[in-house]
């Protein structure tokens, strides 16, 4: 199992991937992925996940972007110290492909915003790795 891990201002995002089988439909271009991602504030301040905005990338180039309020609904606080996980998904039309993108954070004491880096992660169907 890969894990992509990038840290930004003491904020550390790391990504795990999982091919979702069940959900997916390879006749018809459809492939699922689930991805965990775990966030561990190493600062000395309590941040707020504000926004997000991904791109997501298929082997065939294509390309789209996805911007939102927080993440899976929340909009979480971290304190020092602390890690929030949450797992989301992603189609695509190809069997291969990959994301990265930002969250925008807030410091809770003095309301400064800034972005962390989410790392570039690769979407696999395991098949293509033989």
């Amino acid at each position: 199992m890969n894990i992509f891990t990038e840290v930004t201002a003491g904020i550390k995002v790391s990504v795990e991937t999982f091919y979702q089988p069940t959900h997916s439909t390879p006749g018809f271009g459809q492939y699922v992925f689930a991805y965990r991602i775990t966030i561990t504030n190493d600062s000395e301040y309590n941040v707020q996940l504000k926004k997000r905005h991904w791109h997501i990338i298929g082997s065939d180039n294509s390309h789209r972007e996805v911007e939102g309020e927080g993440v899976v609904g929340e909009q979480p606080f971290i304190a020092p110290g602390e890690t929030y996980r949450y797992v989301s998904g992603c189609n695509l039309n190809t069997e291969i492909g990959k994301m990265y993108g930002t969250y925008l954070m807030e410091r809770v004491t003095d309301h400064k915003l800034f972005f962390v880096k989410i790392p570039e992660f690769k979407m696999v169907v395991p098949s293509r790795l033989n």
